[in-house]
Parts: C-alpha cells; structure tokens; sequence
C-alpha cells in the first residue's frame, strides 16, 4: 500500500488548547504522525499539486487567514499560538472587520484549534498527502493511505476547529469530481462527526457522506451529527448520520458501518475516501468508544469488501503510545 505524508506536517505544534473549560497541553501533538510512521514503516512524500484544489473547498479569504493569521497576531504585540475568544451570535449581520482577535472569531468555530507560524505548511502538507493518496488510486492503485496531520473533518469551508484546519478528506473528493469520478463517497468513522466534511457537500448529490460517530448529544461537535440531518436541496438523501452512545463495542459500531457500508452501495461510487480517526479506540484520552486494537482490522476488511478504489485519510486519535498499532492494525486489513 502507498503512503503519504509530507514532513512540513510535523511543524504545526501549539502548546495549549481550552478544554473542558481550562487550558491544557494541546493533544495533537506532531509525536501522533512520528509514531504511526514508526508502525508502518514510513510514507513517501507527496508531489505539490498547488493551492488551486484547496482552494475548489475552501474559500480564498479563508485561506488568506490561515497564511497571515500568526503574523497579525504578533504585530498586535500577543505572544504564544493565536487563539479565538470572542464568537459571532449566529445570525450576527457580517462585518469587514480586520483586528486580529475579530478574524480569529469570524473564521474559528472552537478555541481547540491555535495557529502557529507553521500551522498553514502543516496543513497544506496535509491536503497533498490526501491529494497524493487519491492520485495514486486515480492512476490504479486499490488502496491508498494519506498519514493527513493535522487532520481536517471538522474544517468547513471557511472555518477551522477541533485541530483542523484544512479538510483533507473534502479536498481529496473534491479533486477525484474533477478529475472525472462521476460519484464519490466518504465513509467517515472517527470518533467525533465531520461536521466540516457534511458542511461542504451538504447541498450536492455527487458526493454521499456516511459518518459513524459519538452522539452529539453528549460529544463534540454537538450541533452537528445527529440523525435527521440528511443533506439538503440537491443533497438531500446523500448524507447519513449513524450516532452511537458511548462505550460503544465492536459489535454496534460494526453494525452502523455496516449500514452506512450498505447505503454507499446503493450510491454506487467509483471512489471511497474513508475519514480514518483512531480515537475510537478503548483508552483514547478525549473519546468514549471501547474499540480494541484488532477490531480496527475487521472494520477495513468489511470496507475492503466493497471491492471500491479507496482513499485512506487520516483524522484523530490522541492515544499517542497506542496510535501506531491501531492504524497499523487498520490498514493491515485491506
């Protein structure tokens, strides 16, 4: 199997993040790419495909932000990572506003989500890994795995948040439409929803979503995720939402992939981009899922079965010690 991963990816490094309402050690840490690539025995480098694929998903005044964000918030005499405090209401009338602390708010949907210096060259190494693992299945390979740190399904078009910056997962689906594939699916199984990835094609039929994920009731990102949203307009019926209590086991999380493995056979893809996130497992420090380590083989093999060209895309899991081992396990079982 082909792996991507660009080495700018280990640059983005905050030092805290708000959770549970204090500050604390930032837990996406560059150690989570360094020891899945210990596991799996490296990744090529990704080719640069440009800016012009991020930006058929995100908007350019987005992606301005993201670039001169860390630079503006140093001009304003602040120290350490540039962080939101301050939120629009919804429903807020939209402002030209230019204070730093203003663009942080406008384009920011958390506070778990810093920039740094490095923070626009990780993710854009993130989105050409994704882009590179597409490709490379577009030109014939079965399966390929993009190691995208830091991930994305939680960035919309023009937000950031839950450590996403850029949605690598969108951008890669985005690009196998351009390139040609008439109908793509993405099959989401991290432990938190991709709200960010529903947000994108929530209003177009070509691209299905299927998530299985933690119930926004009681789990970030709480307004998003729950089962009556199915899309809308054009997309409506191309999105499936399958939320689980926690402490879910393998058997219910099987069950519900299983039902959203079902209904993307139904859309008939011609490609899959799976939304990888490992924080389902067991003892994952920010998520209450009890998957072990040999189940995530037995999840790939049941996608594997689909017989569908698949994109791998790497999203969350903050067990750092355990985190190469559960991707490992994952990818072994295509």
């Amino acid at each position: 199997m082909r792996r991507f991963f660009s080495p700018a990816q280990l640059g983005h490094a905050p030092t805290l993040e708000l959770h549970n309402g204090a500050f604390t050690a930032y837990a996406e840490v560059p150690a989570r790419a360094e020891t899945i690539l210990r596991a799996i025995g490296g990744a090529e480098a990704p080719a640069d495909r440009g800016e012009a694929p991020i930006l058929a998903v995100h908007d350019s005044d987005y992606c301005r932000f993201l670039r001169e964000a860390p630079a503006l918030w140093r001009a304003a005499g602040r120290s350490g990572d540039a962080i939101p405090y301050v939120f629009p209401v919804v429903g807020r009338r939209p402002l030209r506003l230019d204070r730093i602390d203003a663009l942080l708010g406008r384009y920011s949907f958390d506070a778990t989500t810093p920039l740094t210096p490095d923070s626009w060259a990780a993710a854009y190494g993130s989105a050409q890994s994704a882009l590179a693992a597409t490709h490379a299945v577009l030109a014939g390979e079965r399966v390929a795995f993009a190691l995208s740190r830091p991930p994305g399904h939680h960035a919309g078009a023009d937000y950031a948040g839950g450590y996403c910056h850029l949605n690598s997962a969108a951008i890669a689906a985005q690009a196998a439409r351009d390139a040609g594939v008439a109908r793509v699916a993405i099959l989401d199984i991290d432990y938190h929803h991709g709200n960010g990835t529903q947000d994108i094609f929530a209003r177009r039929g070509d691209v299905f979503f299927a998530s299985v994920h933690a119930d926004p009731a009681t789990d970030y990102p709480f307004y998003w995720g729950h089962a009556d949203e199915r899309g809308e307009a054009e997309g409506e019926g191309a999105t499936l939402n399958l939320p689980l209590p926690q402490g879910t086991t393998l058997d219910p999380f099987r069950r519900a992939q299983g039902a959203a493995l079902d209904a993307i056979a139904r859309f008939a893809p011609g490609l899959l981009i799976v939304s990888f996130g490992a924080d389902t497992w067991e003892g994952d420090p920010i998520s209450r899922f009890a998957l072990r380590t040999p189940d995530y083989a037995l999840l790939a093999r049941d996608i594997a079965g689909g017989g569908w060209p698949t994109a791998i895309v790497m999203e969350g899991g903050y067990a750092v010690d355990a985190l190469g081992a559960n991707v490992a396990s994952f990818l072994s079982g295509f």
